[in-house]
């Protein structure tokens, strides 16, 4: 197969919105970027998501949708669906030029100890919907090969860094609700999740202020990290784990830490430093330390964190990818069209020393318009 265009889908873990984006890759190589457009959700749709996390936390397999889980399928598959068409409509681009779609869904439970991880959204019906091709549950056959089915875009993030004017060897960071590493150094990629992302802060500043998050990390930079506090979160034994290695959103619950009852601002500041912290932890864990870390998601946008992440990773640069060309806002969304397309020819997406599985594994499932 040559060069062919294809669209990415990401809600993610932070329960923000839906980035869409579109690529032009051989599955290998990218070939261009795209336009990209984000669909925010409102509170209630939030709200909604939270509930379906909630109620996938009791789930026994994979294909149950009790209670709410229906209805909320139906929704992400129905928002996904009317992005896409906003996105084709105020682009100008004709379904036919897009040879697939990258539909990831919305994770409700990740729990690959238990050969488990659920991501509700119909790609048959978003398929049929769009007229388009649609790659889609992308994480099952990894997990069920005992592997960790999780991070699924190091294959991009490496296509990415191979061809950076950076000193190598380059650490990708996406910093999404959970935040996670691909360590780029001319072989096959080395990744994992590091720990807690945006997710705790976005929790605690949801419950104190109503907010849905940190906006520029303003209340962070205003409070006192509590050291010891971050420092007794590091011990638990996820953190001495080797890569690959991968967390369920809630794996880090306040209930499940001990949250004590911080301040709205040492609480933003002790959150925000336990993520920097636990991205730190993990550069023993790398084939060597990396020299130049780019840091993706919606930690890329805030000032605090990244200045945290700065102090932590010296002497090693830190930098968003905005400032190297890429894009923070849409890198997981445009990992999902490439992911789609090497799902299409069957390349493999997931690898032994990025996910566990047995060996370079192809992954998702293909439903035609």
């Amino acid at each position: 197969m040559g060069v062919v265009r294809a669209i990415g889908l990401m809600s993610g873990t932070s329960l923000d919105g839906v980035d869409v984006a579109l690529i032009e890759t051989d599955g290998e190589r990218i070939a261009g970027f795209g336009p990209t457009e984000y669909r925010p959700y409102s509170d209630d749709e939030r709200e909604l998501l939270r509930t379906a996390l909630r109620e996938g936390a009791g789930l026994k397999d994979r294909w149950s949708r009790p209670g709410v889980l229906t209805e909320v399928e139906s929704f992400v598959t129905r928002v996904h669906a009317e992005t896409v068409e906003d996105f084709l409509r105020i682009e100008h681009i004709d379904k036919s030029d897009v040879a697939i779609v990258g539909f990831h869904g919305q994770t409700v439970l990740h729990r690959p100890a238990a050969r488990l991880t659920v991501q509700i959204g119909d790609g048959p019906a978003l398929a049929r919907r769009l007229g388009i091709p649609v790659a889609h549950d992308f994480r099952a056959a990894d997990v069920a090969a005992g592997g960790q089915g999780a991070p699924l875009v190091p294959v991009f993030h490496q296509a990415l860094a191979r061809v950076l004017d950076r000193a190598h060897p380059i650490a990708v960071l996406n910093v999404g609700g959970v935040a996670n590493v691909t360590f780029v150094d001319g072989g096959d990629p080395v990744a994992c999740d590091t720990g807690p992302g945006n997710a705790l802060i976005d929790d605690f500043m949801r419950a104190r202020t109503g907010a849905p998050l940190d906006r520029d990390g303003d209340q962070a930079a205003k409070g006192r990290a509590d050291e010891a506090f971050v420092a007794g979160v590091l011990a638990n034994p996820f953190f001495d784990l080797p890569c690959p290695k991968s967390l369920d959103r809630n794996a880090f619950a306040f209930a499940n830490i001990g949250l004590p009852d911080f301040s709205l601002v040492d609480g933003a500041a002790t959150l925000s430093a336990l993520t920097a912290a636990s991205v730190a932890r993990i550069v023993r864990k790398l084939p060597a330390p990396p020299r130049a870390w780019i840091v993706a998601g919606g930690g890329a946008r805030n000032p605090t964190l990244m200045r945290m992440l700065a102090e932590r990773l010296k002497p090693a640069s830190v930098e968003t990818a905005d400032s190297v060309g890429w894009s923070s806002q849409s890198i997981e969304a445009q990992a999902f069209a490439y992911l789609a397309v090497r799902t299409l020819i069957g390349l493999p997406i997931t690898f032994p020393r990025t996910t566990g599985a047995p060996k370079p594994m192809p992954g998702g499932l293909i439903a035609r318009a």
